[in-house]
Parts: C-alpha cells; sequence; structure tokens
C-alpha cells in the first residue's frame, strides 16, 4: 500500500523519474479504487487520473490487480532478510512468526488508510487472489534461503513446506477476530509438530 523507497542507492535522473511516474500511477489507482470500488474504475481513468497514456500505465503496471500492490520485490526482500538476519539462537519458524506479525501489526495501527486498504483488498475477490498469488510466488526463493541457512540441499522438500506454509499462514488469518492468535497458533504448528499443539476445545 505504501509507496515508499527503502534505502536503496541513490537514483539518476530517469530512475527517478520512473519512480515517480510510477508512484503517481499506483496513487491515482488506489485513490480511485478507495472511492468507487475497484471493478467500477477503468485503466483508461486511471491512465488520465495520473496524466500518463495507457502504454505507460502498462510498462508499469502489466496487470490492474499489480496497482494495489507495487511494492512487492520490498515485501520480498524483507522476507528474505527475516530468516538471514535473525538474532542469534532463533529457530526459522521462529523468525518467520516474528516477520508474519509485524505484517500483521503494521495492517493494524489504526491508520484509517490501512483499514480502507485492507477492505478494498479483503471486499473484491480479484485482489484477494493476487496478494495470496504474490505471497506464494515468493515460496521458492523462501525455501532456497531456508535451505541454505539450515545447510541442507537446495530441493530439500522440508525447506520448500516450510516456506509454503509460512506464506499460507497469513491467509489463514484474514478475517480472523484474533489474527494474531491464529498467526502464532499456525508457527506453533511449523515450530512443534501437530502432537505438540493442546486441542482448542
Amino acid at each position: 500500500m505504501t509507496h515508499t523507497e527503502t534505502g536503496h542507492a541513490p537514483m539518476g535522473r530517469r530512475e527517478r523519474k520512473k519512480a515517480a511516474t510510477r508512484q503517481a500511477i499506483a496513487d491515482a489507482a488506489l485513490r480511485l479504487f478507495l472511492e468507487r470500488g475497484y471493478d467500477d474504475v477503468g485503466i483508461r481513468e486511471i491512465a488520465d487520473a495520473a496524466d500518463v497514456s495507457t502504454t505507460t500505465l502498462f510498462k508499469h503496471f502489466p496487470v490492474k490487480e499489480a496497482l494495489v500492490f507495487d511494492e512487492d520485490a520490498d515485501h520480498k526482500a524483507r522476507l528474505l532478510a527475516a530468516v538471514r538476519e535473525r538474532a542469534e539462537g532463533q529457530s526459522i519458524p521462529a523468525a518467520l512468526r516474528e516477520h508474519a506479525l509485524r505484517y500483521r501489526m503494521a495492517t493494524a495501527t489504526g491508520d484509517p488508510r490501512f483499514a480502507d486498504f485492507f477492505h478494498l483488498v479483503n471486499s473484491t475477490p480479484a485482489l484477494r487472489d493476487y496478494q495470496q498469488g504474490t505471497w506464494l510466488r515468493h515460496a521458492d526463493a523462501l525455501a532456497a534461503v531456508i535451505a541454505e541457512e539450515s545447510g541442507l540441499p537446495s530441493d530439500d522438500p522440508a525447506c520448500a513446506a516450510l516456506a509454503h506454509f509460512a506464506l499460507e499462514s497469513l491467509r489463514a488469518a484474514r478475517g480472523h477476530d484474533d489474527p494474531r492468535q491464529v498467526v502464532t497458533r499456525a508457527f506453533d504448528l511449523l515450530e512443534y509438530g501437530w502432537s505438540s499443539l493442546p486441542a482448542s476445545g
């Protein structure tokens, strides 16, 4: 949702112009989607609002759903860093749980922009599916980092399973009254195994 730079090297003039254009398009799209609903806003309207051509828009955002989720690379970098830069002695599932909980807290800050954004996503099936697909596209990269950090083969199925289920935990929490509890319980399973989980009653 937020369109901020995250500590990258200084950009040249051309890169700054491209970034500004991308930002303008994303901001115009989100404003229109929040005002009228995702399905009722067309690509041409967004391009006009951002003062660009539809061709330029599609150079930055190949599909309409991507207009809502324009920080995918940053999300991926933070996800992989959660494993690589975890505290000494911290397990990989615990590091991923901490990352998932930080993500949940960031979306529950009370900022009305977050509330409006997540209402838009949760009320639009195409956006819900795209968001989950975006997360799961990181599964291979996450599995590779888990294997690397664990000293296991890159194709180890346990690493792939952990990566997949860690990313799925956020979908399990969606719409739940207590998403933090859902994420915590899901990662308890990943950390300790099924037999260790207390019955929920």
